[in-house]
């Protein structure tokens, strides 16, 4: 998109704060009028840059309150596919990222419990052609909105 600006900046900031924020509460913001400021959020929908608008859960309320990242390895003919197709199948895995060096891939999961760790370990080890595992638990979170 070559036609990105400070306004769009501001109102990606402002979608990124509160994704449920109204075209009349972000318009004052950057000072343009409503119809401007939805003709501007279209457009970076229509381009890609705005991908989706989602909601944050406090996993923790809803029992789930431990989060931690998994180290993957595995065989060197292993394909990327396959590395995905391997967390796809632990329901408790929230994202795969394949990367560069050892390990080949870092999984996101979360879980109830300590137990429930080791299970979810357990289950990532016995599929696909895994040759290791290290596992980090995340103590604190922070994320940027800008």
């Amino acid at each position: 998109m070559s036609e990105f600006d400070d306004v769009d900046r501001q109102l990606l900031r402002m979608l990124r704060e509160d994704g449920r924020r109204t075209f009349s509460e972000m318009a004052p913001e950057v000072g343009l009028s409503v119809a401007a400021v939805k003709r501007r959020v279209d457009r970076l929908k229509d381009s890609g840059v705005i991908k989706g608008f989602t909601v944050q859960i406090d996993h923790t309320k809803l029992g789930w309150g431990i989060e931690a990242f998994v180290e993957l390895s595995y065989t060197g003919t292993t394909p990327v596919g396959e590395i995905v197709r391997t967390a796809y199948a632990v329901p408790e895995v929230q994202a795969v990222f394949t990367i560069a060096g050892d390990p080949d891939a870092l999984v996101n999961v979360r879980v109830r419990d300590i137990e429930h760790l080791q299970q979810v370990i357990d289950a990532l080890r016995r599929v696909g052609q895994v040759t290791g595992t290290k596992t980090l638990m995340v103590l604190g979170s922070w994320t940027r909105n800008d």
